[in-house]
């Protein structure tokens, strides 16, 4: 098992390989399901950031550069066959720089990425300023939290999980804010960019702004949800229909 995979990753090289990024404040556990709802012939790989869960005795990372650097550290030597990113709010800007990082060191990119619920890198976005330049406080993030539906009001009354997960939201919204500050580049392979049709933090025009963060094809797709609409069922399913559509299936035998 890879530091940063939630998941062991495939023997026998038969599936599609989809590696998935979280969103700010949460980890690996954001893509409970997915196995079962993206489709046949297809590995779900989780990958979990420092500061939660297995790793959350670990800091969280805030240094864009840092972060990539471990990434391509742990998983680069596993990716020499065909693999596809999908990347949700910060999970986008994790993939697209990670993704940006292996093609510049000489590796394998990625055959297809994935994003959602994301603004394009090259937007500004006040909330990501905010938190590079004071941070945002603690009201602020619960804030956040409850108009975007990210946890039940049960969790948010428990006094000492809601401190944990305010200090890795507000690290990862540092971190965030550093993934957008490099020019962006164009990735030489296709992207499809997935936008909740409720989303009160994103807007559809915003992430619509990816197609300039690609020299292939680009897709746009909305589909049912807000901000957090990757628990939903449909959202796996449009991103394995997406890694159908782009990815050949792997030759056995």
């Amino acid at each position: 098992m890879r530091r940063f995979l939630a998941a062991r990753w495939p023997d026998d090289g038969s599936a599609r390989k989809l590696l998935c990024f979280h969103h700010a404040g949460a980890g690996a556990m954001a893509f409970a399901g997915w196995q079962q709802r993206v489709g046949p012939g297809v590995t779900v790989l989780p990958v979990r950031l420092p500061g939660r869960e297995s790793l959350r005795r670990e800091a969280p990372l805030t240094e864009a550069a840092a972060l990539v650097r471990a990434l391509t550290d742990d998983l680069a030597p596993l990716l020499d066959g065909p693999y596809a990113f999908y990347g949700h709010s910060l999970g986008a800007l994790v993939a697209y720089r990670f993704a940006r990082h292996l093609l510049e060191t000489g590796h394998r990119g990625p055959a297809l990425l994935a994003v959602g619920a994301c603004p394009a890198p090259q937007l500004s976005h006040r909330l990501l300023a905010d938190a590079a330049e004071r941070g945002p406080t603690d009201e602020e993030l619960v804030g956040l939290l409850t108009d975007g539906a990210s946890v039940p009001e049960a969790m948010l009354a428990r006094r000492g999980w809601l401190r944990a997960t305010l200090t890795t939201l507000r690290a990862d919204l540092r971190l965030a804010a550093g993934l957008r500050e490099a020019a962006p580049a164009a990735l030489p392979c296709p992207l499809w960019a997935f936008a909740g049709a409720d989303d009160p933090l994103v807007a559809v025009a915003q992430v619509r702004a990816w197609e300039h963060c690609t020299s292939a094809p680009f897709r746009l797709r909305t589909v049912p949800g807000g901000h957090f609409f990757l628990r939903g069922r449909e959202a796996p399913r449009v991103v394995g229909e997406a890694l159908h559509t782009v990815m050949p299936v792997p030759r056995t035998g």
